[in-house]
């Protein structure tokens, strides 16, 4: 008998979501037989069973479009509104996969997502899924669907605010997402000529950026490119942080272990997202005039490009595969240009973040770019 699989799409939309559901809905189609239907709006949509079927017509013409055909949401299994009520709901979303008498579950989604499709394989239910996000954090990867199109959308953005800075004479300081890791800020300050590149993996010194911006000044520069990671910490913010980090590593009792993580989401707020702060004390430093431009949301709309389109149908059919061997439980992975697969129960947890010797910021410090730091 042919194989009856489900899919969903969960946490933010990415570029490249209804490329992957394309291929691999074609390719279990197509090339083994198999039946498919997406669930709506993420694992929510799991638990209250709405789904849509999806056939050839429902996969034809998405390739190239935005965002995902099947909606999205951040809920996850064991933490749902219901009501007014946060409940466990993973006990109905493994009675809906049985009820629609489902032999796999694929899950498109980034690192939150890995953790909910383990919790559901250790439920007992064959789980696989893609890596996909912007950030390109999602551990045990060289890269995710998404990464692409985010880049060029920042590195466009950077290229269009380098004629206003330079008729203007300004500082640009520029955010980008990445609340993590700095792999977007990186590759598109490098990509887009940014002067300074902060990222959350190298605490910053604003004393150092605003002696590296006079120096360009003085050296008949009148202008300056500040790329900056929304999660990017200053030195003080980033020593905070890592003091109540190390503390819950020491793994403490758990009425110490609430309160040390509600210290931590109080200190994440207060020193991440600052890029507005951040212009205000560089204008004071430097007295050349700052405006800040705020990407957002913009990162994650629109097209997606030939380099996510190909990378999401090689995970898709790749994924299609694995499936038909019935090798669940697992993330359809890149390792060094090829689609693999890795256990589940090793993704969760990993964050993937930009080591200090990185290529990238090898690079970036050769070319003169500072990073914040020296």
């Amino acid at each position: 008998m042919s194989k009856f699989v489900g899919i969903l799409t969960s946490g933010g939309d990415t570029p490249g979501l209804n490329a992957a559901i394309r291929a691999v809905g074609k390719a279990c189609i197509n090339k083994h037989g198999m039946q498919m239907i997406g669930f709506l709006d993420g694992f929510r949509g799991m638990m209250e069973n709405r789904h849509i079927p999806l056939g050839k017509k429902e996969l034809a013409g998405i390739l190239s479009i935005g965002g995902t055909i099947l909606g999205t949401g951040r809920e996850k299994p064991y933490k749902m509104m219901v009501g007014n009520k946060m409940r466990d709901m993973t006990d109905v979303i493994v009675e809906n996969y049985h009820k629609n008498h489902l032999d796999c579950l694929i899950c498109l989604g980034g690192g939150g997502t890995q953790k909910n499709a383990y919790h559901l394989a250790r439920q007992g239910l064959n789980v696989i899924t893609m890596p996909k996000t912007i950030d390109n954090d999602v551990g045990m990867t060289d890269l995710t669907f998404g990464f692409d199109t985010a880049l060029g959308i920042a590195v466009e953005a950077i290229d269009r605010l380098h004629s206003t800075a330079h008729s203007h004479h300004r500082i640009i300081v520029v955010e980008i997402m990445g609340h993590r890791a700095g792999w977007l800020a990186l590759g598109a300050g490098i990509s887009g000529g940014a002067d300074v590149i902060l990222i959350p993996e190298i605490p910053y010194h604003i004393d150092l950026i605003a002696a590296s911006i006079l120096n360009r000044s003085r050296s008949g520069k009148s202008f300056s490119i500040v790329a900056i990671a929304e999660g990017a910490l200053s030195d003080k913010g980033y020593q905070k942080i890592h003091e109540i980090k190390s503390l819950l590593e020491a793994e403490p009792k758990k009425k110490e272990k609430a309160a040390l993580k509600l210290r931590l989401r109080e200190l994440d707020k207060q020193y991440t997202g600052n890029t507005i702060f951040l212009a205000q004390e560089l204008e004071k430093a430097t007295s050349l005039e700052s405006r800040v431009t705020i990407l957002g949301h913009l990162q994650r709309g629109g097209t997606p490009s030939a380099a996510d389109r190909l990378l999401a149908t090689r995970l898709g059919t790749a994924c299609a595969d694995y499936i038909h061997k019935e090798q669940y439980g697992n993330m359809v992975a890149v390792k060094g240009g090829e689609m693999v697969l890795v256990p589940l129960k090793d993704v969760v947890g990993k964050i993937k973040l930009v080591p200090a010797d990185h290529a990238w910021v090898k690079s970036a410090r050769e070319v003169g770019t500072c990073m914040g730091d020296e």
